[in-house]
């Protein structure tokens, strides 16, 4: 039971890569709060503690401060504590374009979710960490954030991640003294909800495969399993990292 005794905290924790990451917690002794800004989330969290999973669910946005502290604050509240932040939600719609054609509503979107919500989660729940003593904070980057999308445009996509990468590495230097780790993961294309309206298109599907050395697109179990590591004592000396997982994209 890896995450034993410990309440952990994760945004978009009800589907692709946040709800595989909910399951593998849950199986590691954690209790957890998943938020979404989505009410149906009650619903997943209801299937959870049916499975006998000790979770909650909070409507939450990500980009309101008044939302990100009342989850910060309920989620103390039920689990006593907060060991765990999993700050993961995040968008790539098929809005973000180049540079010279996206839309400034579109680029304020993506990095009001992306880069933002990932501050702000960071900002209203690492004190509650810093009170217990310590503990570990996981944000979801990317790939994008270290090198250009070839695929496909993304440009705000690309630089909200880029931020996120960043972010994290000052957090870890700013919070190393009260015992809280912040790393980062990095991951390839996953088989989630983000990317599957580009995969309906046969020449980017055959993109993504191609770049791919291991062969297939991930799975959002593959970044849970990361993630899990990451948030538990195993990776104590751990912090300041971008860790990728990509199936060997970036290594060629």
């Amino acid at each position: 039971m890896r995450l034993d005794n410990k309440v952990a905290v994760i945004t978009g924790g009800t589907g692709g890569m946040g709800l595989a990451t909910t399951r593998r917690f849950l199986d590691a002794g954690a209790r957890v709060v998943l938020a979404d800004i989505d009410a149906d989330g009650a619903l997943v969290a209801g299937d959870l503690r049916r499975d006998g999973g000790d979770a909650m669910f909070v409507q939450a946005d990500v980009t309101s401060p008044p939302d990100v502290r009342r989850l910060m604050a309920e989620a103390h509240s039920w689990g006593g504590q907060i060991d765990v932040l999993f700050n993961n939600a995040g968008i790539g719609p098929p809005t973000d374009l180049t540079v010279t054609e996206i839309a400034e509503e579109a680029w304020n979107q993506i990095l009001a979710v992306n880069l933002t919500g990932v501050f702000l989660c960071c900002k209203y729940g690492i004190p509650y960490l810093v009170d217990r003593g310590g503990g570990s904070v996981v944000n979801t980057a990317s790939i994008a954030g270290l090198r250009a999308n070839t695929a496909l445009p993304s440009t705000a996509y690309t630089v909200s991640k880029a931020g996120v990468i960043a972010l994290t590495r000052q957090c870890a230097v700013d919070y190393a003294a009260a015992h809280v780790r912040v790393n980062a993961v990095c991951p390839g294309p996953i088989d989630t909800a983000i990317i599957a309206p580009y995969m309906t298109d046969p020449v980017v599907r055959d993109r993504f495969n191609s770049k791919v050395p291991l062969g297939r697109i991930g799975q959002p179990t593959d970044v849970a399993s990361l993630v899990l590591f990451l948030a538990s004592d195993e990776s104590s000396w751990i912090t300041g990292s971008a860790m990728v997982i990509d199936g060997g994209i970036t290594a060629g």
